[in-house]
């Protein structure tokens, strides 16, 4: 062992003594599970973990860069903690994540509030990076987006353990015109699946009954692992672990959705039935200039496929509108997609030129106002999509995962179906029984919004 390696791991043993770390963590649920094991290292190292950025004394900020929104609320959000260190009892602002992979040199240059930033490639160094604070250092631990977590790092899950992201791969080999991620993330990187199995094994002992897969491109996993086991390989070593009732699936690609993963999908009792696949547009002139390809009619037939193969799925998508050179008719072209597929969730975006992208330099850039007003349209159009496709759940009978008294009152249980993601789609209220986060139980749905459905938790035999 070299003395520099003898150095840091003495640097990660202990802190300097038993001080409080609040983390506060922006963007995806990719980002969610970076900040879940540096959390984890942390209370390995012996920090104390408090969610009150009040009460502490270091705070770490795991920003999100990916558009303009974003960098503005991660900006922002430093600023705001940065009060701390003048009426709190705040000694030290770290900054991690995207931006600071992208901009640490001018963040600290233009920052002074900020004492550390730690890249997207050092999260397994930040107690070195914070002991080097606490000595009163500025460091700036950034380097090649090359990190990659195994079962063994020791991770501190946020969210309820009945309901846990697993990152299945990082990084992204894709080359679209519009993304920065490769150059923050690096190339594509699967785990490997034994230490994808051993760490769902573990949150299964904990209480996971649903394990949620996430990466930038989760149809593509395994193609760089020794004999290429694809994600269906993994979903069925997956399914074998008592106590997981549900695999999701986020962040999959139309161009690496193969036929065995849609068999997967339709023939595992325990996948659900909801595909996440970001198509981006549905005009291949659009497509093209985004750097996907002239996939139009590809993404069409995947769709077709997935629903012959699943007449129940559910499918979310995201679309950006106001891309560069994008036309009336080109924008036409998406709302009657739109109208065809009707989708059961969406996501619209207007586009963001982001430095360092191909697409922020390309010609014909749209009018803000222009984008504006697409978004505005396209988000009209797939409001009365999902509206009408609520309104046909009415009756039905699903099974549901409850997650846990509502935030507005505790007389209400917050639950979802298989076909809704946490976070970003609807959820069920039921208020006729109370059962406990984490139960599975069977509920007909009573009414119909324009996100969210209202039900009510059905007796043990009860007609479905």
């Amino acid at each position: 062992m070299t003395e520099g390696n003898t150095l840091r791991d003495e640097a990660r043993k202990a802190p300097m003594q038993a001080l409080r770390v609040g983390m506060i963590s922006l963007g995806c649920a990719k980002n969610l599970v970076d900040s879940e094991l540096m959390l984890g290292s942390l209370q390995e190292a012996g920090y104390e973990i408090t969610p009150l950025p009040g009460e502490a004394e270091v705070i770490i900020i795991n920003t999100c860069g990916f558009i303009g929104p974003a960098k503005e609320e991660s900006i922002d959000t430093i600023l705001e903690m940065a009060e701390y260190k003048q009426h709190g009892r705040c000694r030290a602002l770290i900054v991690t994540g995207c931006l600071s992979q992208r901009y640490s040199q001018e963040l600290m240059q233009e920052m002074p509030e900020i004492d550390g930033m730690l890249g997207t490639g050092e999260l397994d160094r930040l107690p070195e990076l914070l002991r080097a604070v606490l000595q009163g250092k500025r460091p700036i631990f950034v380097g090649q987006p090359g990190f990659n977590y195994d079962a063994q790092q020791p991770r501190l899950v946020t969210t309820p353990p009945h309901s846990v992201y697993v990152k299945i791969a990082e990084g992204c080999s894709h080359n679209c015109a519009y993304c920065v991620i490769p150059a923050i993330r690096g190339p594509y990187r699967s785990r490997p699946m034994a230490s994808v199995l051993a760490e769902a094994e573990e949150l299964a002992i904990r209480g996971a009954k649903e394990l949620i897969l996430i990466a930038q491109d989760a149809s593509a996993y395994g193609k760089d692992l020794p004999g290429h086991p694809g994600l269906s390989e993994l979903l069925d070593g997956l399914s074998e672990l008592p106590g997981i009732q549900w695999l999701r699936v986020l962040y999959t690609y139309p161009t690496t959705f193969s036929p065995r993963l849609i068999e997967e999908f339709a023939q595992n009792p325990k996948v659900c039935h909801y595909v996440d696949l970001p198509l981006q547009h549905a005009c291949n002139d659009t497509l093209i200039r985004m750097g996907r390809g002239p996939v139009a009619k590809a993404q069409r037939r995947l769709v077709q496929e997935l629903r012959r193969a699943m007449p129940d799925v559910a499918l979310r998508s995201s679309f950006i509108v106001g891309f560069p050179g994008e036309t009336e008719a080109e924008f036409q072209e998406l709302l009657d997609f739109l109208e065809e597929i009707r989708f059961d969730h969406v996501g619209i975006f207007a586009f963001s030129p982001e430095e360092g992208s191909r697409a922020a330099k390309l010609p014909n850039q749209i009018p803000e106002s222009v984008k504006e007003e697409r978004h505005r349209q396209a988000m009209l159009l797939q409001q009365q999509i999902t509206r009408e496709k609520n309104k046909a759940h009415v009756g039905k009978v699903y099974q549901v995962l409850i997650d846990g008294p509502s935030e507005e009152t505790e007389l209400v249980l917050v639950a979802r179906s298989q076909y809704q993601a946490p976070d970003v789609d609807g959820v069920i209220y039921l208020g006729n029984r109370w059962l406990p986060a984490g139960e599975l139980a069977r509920a007909r749905i009573t009414e119909s919004y324009t996100y969210d459905l209202v039900a009510e938790i059905l007796d043990e035999g009860s007609e479905g």
